[in-house]
């Protein structure tokens, strides 16, 4: 007779239903719905899913009924990316979360002049 599936087996499940795992943030008890997306290197971001949908490319492959493998597995492999631009990228995704539509003064996000080239590439296949 088996016992009850693991956290991981209900995990696995929900992702490939297409809806990423719940994540709980040690020290807050907050949950949220996580997306991974991996670099070139194979460095694996674990993101909010609505910071992740702020790229319109994401977006579509995570909202599409069933037509991307992203959308089952809850992931998104970035052959092209580096991990320090995913980084940068993932940063900017909760950054503009955060700050869109708020009365608050928003603040500059900091980008390195080395990196520029690169990360307006990224954000230009992201869409964000």
């Amino acid at each position: 007779v088996a016992g009850p599936p693991s956290a991981a087996a209900v995990a696995g499940r929900r992702a490939r239903a297409g809806s990423g795992p719940s994540v709980r943030m040690a020290g807050t008890g907050a949950t949220f719905e996580a997306v991974k997306l991996i670099s070139a290197e194979g460095f694996e971001f674990v993101v909010d899913r609505r910071a992740a949908m702020v790229s319109n490319a994401i977006k579509n492959m995570l909202s599409s009924d069933g037509l991307f493998q992203e959308n089952q597995l809850g992931e998104i492999r970035f052959p092209e990316i580096s991990t320090p631009i995913l980084e940068k990228v993932c940063q900017y995704m909760y950054y503009k979360l955060r700050w869109t539509g708020s009365s608050e003064p928003t603040p500059e996000f900091k980008v390195d002049p080395e990196e520029a080239l690169e990360l307006c590439m990224a954000a230009d296949f992201l869409e964000c």
